[in-house]
């Protein structure tokens, strides 16, 4: 029997990645992630062919702009080691990691993107698990449950 599929949500600037870029080149390092929890949910929960929901952040309208999957296992993020990256880890060394990645791959683009202020109005119908909503939560890997999943992909 296979792994149950999981879910995620994975935030992006889009005026440094957007869906659109991601659509263009097909498939994407999720470079960049410098916070030990989502670290870890991309080293040690993502699998291929996880179900990823992009959601832009920090612009005019944030929310889920497109539907993408997890490509690959999880691998060291190269951009730890570049000390002419935004990304570098002075701590890091190629025997030590410490940050980690997975490759994302386009699935489709939302004929209509799902604004945070709709997704807040549907809080009751995605739990007050649903760590996008919860007061203090920033990270920019989350997980997604199967029903929250499918309550988000039918927001009108």
């Amino acid at each position: 029997m296979s792994p149950r599929k999981r879910y995620w949500l994975m935030k992006s600037e889009p005026t440094d990645f957007s869906i659109d870029d991601l659509q263009r080149v097909g498939t994407e390092p999720w470079t960049g992630v410098r916070n030990y929890q989502a670290r870890n949910f991309m080293r040690d929960g993502m699998k291929v062919g996880d179900g990823v929901l992009l959601y832009h952040s920090n612009c005019d309208v944030p929310g889920i702009y497109g539907v993408a999957e997890v490509v690959s296992t999880a691998y060291p993020d190269p951009s730890q080691f570049d000390k002419k990256s935004k990304y570098h880890d002075a701590k890091a060394t190629r025997e030590q990691p410490r940050w980690f990645l997975v490759d994302v791959g386009f699935v489709r683009k939302l004929a209509t993107p799902i604004p945070l202020d709709t997704i807040r109005a549907h809080a009751d119908a995605l739990g007050e698990d649903f760590a996008l909503i919860r007061k203090g939560t920033r990270l920019s890997v989350l997980p997604v449950s199967a029903a929250q999943w499918k309550t988000l992909l039918a927001l009108p």
